[in-house]
């Protein structure tokens, strides 16, 4: 067959091509052969010659078509409202299937005539100059042509019954009355309002939303009123909670069976506006009683109503921090004993573990409710039992984890204290004041490494590693350099051994005594002076091996001074007057004031504290101790003085043989907590003077209120510092004349070069 352009007789090949048409558009039975030659009646008539006769095919296949559609809105009109649906939908069916085929069979009018006019995206977009103005002037694709055909003709005419018909059969199916027959024909209604304008460019669901998503978001709206309304009547709020949920789960089930996707949202808002919003004053009382009592199916039930709200979950947020933070005073607030530092620490982790387990579950893990739970914890971490006092955490905690590196913490295996160490650093990051903490542990660390308390090296410096991701390398440097120093110290006494065997075999034989010294930098060690204050006699057995120490270390490093700490020193005696032989481990003051037993059975504190250059009061505190665990014995009816006897035990017996005397130390726990805080303030004094100049010397000009603000954010990692604090260390830095306040304003610092 030829496929150049030739004379067509038009009215004898549409009468023709108008026979098929009818068959094509109501589903016939259409050969092959038949469908071919249609085919090329229209490319004949695109292509004629010598004019197209395109636009003359376009107009009577319009005319064709509203006639059709006319003939179908009268058959289904004659149905009557109570057969409506299930015409329109059968009509609809034939309809949009037939004009799927008719659009293929004029294939080449759409190609090449209609597509080659239409204005495309990109000129109504940005409007070029030739566009068509009217939509009607401007042809369609066939295809497109039928559905605005029928959209008009037959949607417009039939919308209103269509719309209350399908609203009362989608009631019908709320209320569980609707048949699938009746379902599966409003289903392909509602989805016609939006295939007939599924080929525009842009708007394809104004139709849809016009004439059926308004009314039906409206009818929805009351139908959820009139039921929230009548749940109220029947039910309490968990019934309430419970068949709400059911209904916006049935509701969300409903929009997928009937609606477009894009309505899902808009319903599920509505519904939560009638059930939730309207009453979230009264879901909110009603929340307060279900965290106070901790009601986890309820607020199960009540969060995911409360999360689409704007702002609905901030009172329940605000509930369940206070709730946390009075649950977690109450669980530290009355404490006592000996172990009130482990009490303290691991009644917060259960609170937390607690409450984050609730959030998690019935929450989601919301992290607005975490962020409730930090708040909560940190309110109850950094408690002040009075506005003056500071918050006990610090210490308490330093304290538990000396307790657990202890080598006296019995009945815990290895992994059990790594464990607690591990979630101890839950109740630090809660903690403000974490240079007081650091002041606690540091000193902590230091006894347990010169008396070697530690349980395990390992588990010491685990858990600095742990402080140290958690607050960086400068919190934890000098804890390093105190591990570094007793690896020192070990090194030197081994040369120290070394140099007393190179003295012809003099060595050991000469000093008489084991003698093992621990040198340690005197800035990061929190050890502090000597407490007498005098200089303290050095007993004669000691003096020798002191002398000899100290030649050796001034000939290994010239220009350093060695600071002897006496108070911080212990040795081992051997008590062989006895009936059986003891060794005691006691401070060097203690070890002194037995040494002076060695030739006499008794003597008065007057000469024992004169001999010993140690005052009265400090001579007692020691005195007392060796009293108390019975090695020696006063003078009857006395208390102790000067002229009080001291008189050893000869009567002495112990169950062991080898034993410690720590009472002297153990006074001096309340005095060590007064002075660690005074050091903290003198700490926090210094360290902001150096973040005032700091910033003052990058900046050189501030305000006074920038440069607290500023001061704030760099001393927040370690401590909260008072805005008097700040103001007292800008005032004395004026004072040394690092800075100084601008001729300008008196609310303005310069920085003085």
């Amino acid at each position: 067959m030829s496929l150049k352009p030739k004379r067509v007789d038009f009215t004898q090949t549409w009468d023709v091509l108008q026979g098929t048409l009818k068959g094509v558009i109501t589903l016939a039975d259409i050969p092959k052969s038949t469908w071919n030659d249609r085919f090329m009646d229209v490319y004949s008539l695109c292509v004629a010659y010598p004019d197209s006769m395109a636009d003359q095919l376009y107009n009577e296949t319009k005319q064709f078509l509203n006639d059709h559609v006319s003939e179908l809105l009268e058959r289904v009109t004659k149905q009557g409202d109570a057969g409506l649906l299930q015409a329109y939908h059968a009509a609809w069916k034939e309809y949009s299937q037939g004009m799927d085929y008719l659009n293929q069979l004029y294939l080449y009018l759409n190609q090449q005539h209609i597509k080659s006019q239409k204005i495309t995206e990109a000129q109504i977009i940005y409007g070029a100059a030739y566009a068509i103005e009217a939509d009607d002037q401007e042809q369609m694709e066939i295809g497109e042509l039928g559905l605005d055909i029928w959209k008009r003709k037959m949607i417009t005419s039939l919308r209103t019954s269509l719309v209350s018909l399908l609203l009362a059969g989608i009631h019908a199916d709320r209320m569980g009355q609707a048949q699938h027959a009746t379902t599966e024909v409003m289903c392909g209604v509602i989805q016609s309002f939006v295939r007939v304008e599924e080929y525009k460019m842009k708007g394809q669901l104004d139709l849809y939303q016009q004439i059926f998503e308004e009314p039906f978001l409206e009818d929805s709206g009351e139908f959820y009123s009139r039921e929230a309304s009548e749940f109220l009547q029947q039910s309490d709020v968990s019934r309430y909670m419970e068949r709400v949920s059911w209904r916006l789960s049935e509701e969300e089930l409903r929009s997928h069976k009937f609606l477009h996707v894009s309505s899902a949202p808009k319903v599920r808002q509505c519904c939560q506006e009638k059930m939730v919003a309207a009453h979230v004053v009264w879901l909110h009382t009603e929340a307060e009683s279900m965290v106070e009592n901790e009601r986890r199916d309820d607020l199960s039930l009540l969060y995911p109503l409360l999360r689409p709200l704007p702002s609905g979950l901030a009172p329940l947020i605000r509930k369940l921090t206070d709730h946390i933070t009075q649950q977690g005073l109450q669980a530290v607030g009355t404490l006592q004993g000996d172990n009130v530092h482990t009490q303290f620490v691991e009644s917060i982790l259960d609170v937390h573990t607690k409450y984050s387990e609730l959030i998690k579950v019935v929450f989601k893990g919301d992290q607005a409710f975490v962020s409730a739970l930090d708040k909560a914890c940190s309110a109850v971490v950094n408690h002040r039992p009075a506005v003056r006092q500071p918050a006990r955490a610090p210490e308490l905690l330093a304290k538990y984890c000396d307790s657990l590196l202890k080598k006296s913490s019995r009945g815990t295996t290895e992994g059990e204290v790594e464990e607690k160490l591990a979630r101890s650093i839950t109740v630090f990051k809660y903690v403000d004041d974490k240079d007081v903490f650091q002041k606690f542990y540091s000193r902590m660390l230091a006894k347990r490494l010169i008396h070697q308390q530690s349980q395990s090296m390992d588990a010491e410096e685990a858990m600095i590693d742990r402080l140290k991701q958690a607050c960086g390398y400068e919190f934890t440097n000098k804890l390093h350099r105190m591990f570094t120093d007793m690896s020192v110290s070990a090194d030197l006494n081994t040369k120290f051994s070394a140099s007393l065997r190179e003295r012809e075999g003099e060595g050991q034989k000469q000093l008489g005594i084991g003698f093992g010294v621990y040198v340690l930098q005197a800035g990061a060690w929190p050890l502090g002076l000597p407490p007498s204050p005098g200089p303290f006699h050095v007993p004669q057995q000691l003096e020798q091996s002191v002398q000899a120490f100290e030649t050796f270390y001034h000939a290994q490093f010239s220009g350093r001074k060695l600071t002897w700490l006496h108070h911080l020193c212990q040795g081992e005696l051997k008590l062989n007057y006895l009936k059986r032989a003891y060794l005691v481990t006691v401070q060097t003051y203690q070890m002194a004031l037995l040494l002076l037993f060695e030739h006499c059975d008794s003597i008065s504190c007057k000469e024992a504290a004169v001999s010993l250059r140690l005052s009265q009061e400090q001579l007692e505190k020691h005195a007392v101790s060796l009293i108390e665990c019975k090695l020696l014995k006063k003078s009857p009816d006395s208390e102790l003085g000067e002229e009080t006897i001291l008189m050893l035990n000869l009567e002495y017996s112990n169950k062991r043989t080898k034993f410690r005397v720590t009472g002297a130390l153990q006074r001096d726990a309340p005095h060590d907590a007064e002075a660690t805080h005074r050091s903290v303030d003198d700490d926090r004094k210094l360290y902001l003077q150096a973040a005032i100049v700091r910033i003052m010397k990058s900046r050189k000009v501030l305000r006074h209120n920038q440069l607290v603000q500023e001061v704030l954010g760099q001393s927040k990692v370690t401590f909260a510092p008072s805005i008097g604090m700040i103001k007292k260390c800008i005032e004395a830095l004026i004072d040394k004349q690092y800075i100084e306040r601008t001729f300008n304003s008196s609310d303005e610092y310069s920085y003085v070069a």
